[in-house]
Parts: structure tokens; sequence; C-alpha cells
């Protein structure tokens, strides 16, 4: 059995990531925490026709732009092949056809440059895309993690470990946004589109707050979703106009708002000075804004991915394997793709 183990681990390893969870192909390639060059190759625009992501098409187009993507990031680094110290590749969550993608390639890629492999958790690289951003960030520190997949408060105890506060019990935040589009009739992805449309409405239509004062630092966004949804239908049935912008804007802030506040409430209990934030949904402006503005308040440091690092990217994975590189986690040939990874407190070996 294939395993490349190492004999000197260096202090700032070139690290070539690969990202292929969903619709979006990734390559980055970064040296230490300085990102040397960052590509990907999106199917978004063909799953906007069919109303969100179809695996199949997802796990073709994969397969269509790895190599191509692969061999542009390694040469916009500026770097020979045999430069790379490590291949760091998402193994979970995700699309397993797509994921099975990336992974295939990552494993032959490393067996044919006899390189170490780092078998990568998707979130793990969404929390990590942080320390790129602030290359002076240590632990301990609290998270807001908001995705499509994943709605939760963290608290970052090291690179290593980190406890759970809260999470959704349904809906992640990322998911409502689409399902809530698909009721307004705007096209996928639903984030984008519902931010561009509350940008020119008002927060006047009632929402629910969330389990606001009784939840802990838990979410629930099926309510919100449902509430959305009747009020539409009701208006629709009573042959009542309604302002979609200003449905768009009010679900908006009652979405964003609660995360906004658990994730301030979370590091003042912790009595920590920083908040960081990662994950598809914390590239709204809205967000962005709000989490800012309440920690300069609250006398905390802020600190946020730029909006191409928040989203699916390959950065984030060559982040991530950069902590687990330090950590000696390597994997074998025998590491296989997850659909379904759990928020683990300490890292996944796979």
């Amino acid at each position: 059995m294939y395993q490349f183990t190492p004999n000197i681990q260096k202090e700032n390893p070139i690290i070539l990531g690969i990202e292929s969870s969903c619709d979006e192909t990734g390559a980055s390639v970064i040296c230490g925490k300085k990102i040397l060059s960052d590509e990907i190759a999106s199917s978004a625009d063909i799953q906007a026709l069919y109303g969100g992501v179809v695996p199949e098409i997802a796990s073709r187009a994969h397969t269509d732009a790895i190599a191509k993507v692969v061999d542009k990031a390694i040469k916009n680094a500026g770097i020979s092949y045999a430069d790379i110290d490590a291949v760091a590749v998402t193994y979970g969550a995700g699309l397993l056809g797509a994921l099975l993608v990336g992974v295939s390639f990552a494993k032959a890629f490393a067996y044919a440059l006899n390189k170490p492999l780092i078998a990568v958790n998707h979130i793990r690289g969404h929390l990590a895309a942080a320390y790129l951003q602030d290359e002076s960030l240590k632990p301990p520190f609290v998270t807001l993690l908001a995705s499509g997949g994943h709605t939760a408060i963290l608290y970052t105890k090291s690179e290593s470990e980190f406890e759970l506060l809260g999470g959704t019990l349904d809906d992640a935040v990322g998911e409502a946004f689409d399902k809530v589009a698909r009721v307004l009739g705007l096209q996928y992805p639903g984030g984008p589109n519902i931010e561009r449309l509350a940008n020119t409405g008002k927060n006047v239509v009632p929402m629910p707050k969330m389990l606001k004062g009784n939840g802990g630092y838990n979410f629930s966004y099926s309510g919100l979703k449902t509430a959305v949804i009747n009020y539409c239908h009701t208006k629709s049935q009573k042959g009542e106009e309604y302002n979609k912008a200003d449905v768009a804007c009010s679900f908006q802030s009652a979405a964003l708002d609660i995360l906004v506040e658990k994730a301030v409430q979370g590091a003042k209990e912790k009595n920590v000075t920083t908040v960081t934030a990662g994950g598809g949904v914390v590239a709204n402006g809205y967000l962005r804004e709000a989490l800012t503005t309440a920690c300069q308040k609250a006398g905390l440091k802020l600190v946020l991915p730029e909006k191409r690092y928040c989203t699916d990217n390959a950065t984030m994975i060559a982040a991530e394997g950069l902590l687990q590189y330090r950590l000696g986690n390597f994997a074998d040939m025998r590491q296989n793709a997850k659909a379904s990874i759990p928020l683990s407190v300490t890292i996944d070996k796979g």
C-alpha cells in the first residue's frame, strides 16, 4: 500500500489545493500563508437552467475541467510540478460524484509526483480561509459558519480543535435562501439574487424571530422559509399585489441579523477578542456590513475572508491543507470521497 510520509516538514510548504464538491472546479497554490494562484471553472450557468445543481452534470463538468484548472493554477503560481510539497483535496462533504472526480485526480497526481496527499473536510476549509486573510490570526476565537449546508457558531480552541456552540435545527441559511428565491421567482443561485433584490426593498414584512431569546446558539430556518411561502401564497390567492423586493429585504434581515447577534454573543461568553466567519453566505454584503458594525460596537476584532474565498474555492482547501500538513495528518491511496461528514471537534483523518 502506497503512503507517502515526508521526512522533513517545511515551515512554509507549497500546497496545491483542489476543490470539486459541488458545481465549481477549483485549484489553488499557496506557499505558507501566501496565495500564489487561485483558479476556478464553474458550471453554475448550466445548472441555473435546471433551477439548481444536477449532480451528473456537475460531475461531467469537473471531469472536463480539472486537469486544465490544475495546470493553470500551477503555471500562474510560477512554480513547477516538482516544487509542490503536498496535494490537498476536498474529500467531503458534497456531491459524491463530484467529489470522486477531485479525489481520484488528486490521488493520481500525488502518486505520480511522489508527493503527500492531504484529505480536507470542506467545512474545515471554510473555517481555514480566515488564516489566509490575517496571517497573525491565532486561536482562540469564535467563528460564524454560514453556508448552503451548514449554519453554526463555533468556538475555535486551537488549529485542530473547536467546540460547536450551536447550529441549525433544520435548514441551513444558504438552503433557506435558495428555497425562498424559488418562491420569489428568482434563478439559482438564490443567495446573490435575493441580495440584489433586497437592496431595492424595505424591511417591512413581519417575519418570525428565529429562536431569538430561548434558542441558545441554535437556529431554525424552516419556520422563516414557511412564513415567506405563506405570505406570498396568501397574497396571490387573495389577488393582492405584494412587493417582492420588500419580501426579499425582510427575509434577508430576519435570516442574517440573528447570525450576527449570536456570533457576538458567543465571543462575549467565551471571553475572546476575535470573531471570524466562513461559508458562502458570508459573501452577502448585508451580513458583512452588519457583522462589521456589531463587532466594532462590541470592541471585537473581525476577520472576514474576501468574498471570493467565502464561496467554494480551492484556496481555502489549500489553507486547511497547510494546517493538516503541520499536524502531520496525511492520507493514503485508500482515501475515498464522502458525501456527508459531521462537524467533529478534532481534525478528521478521513
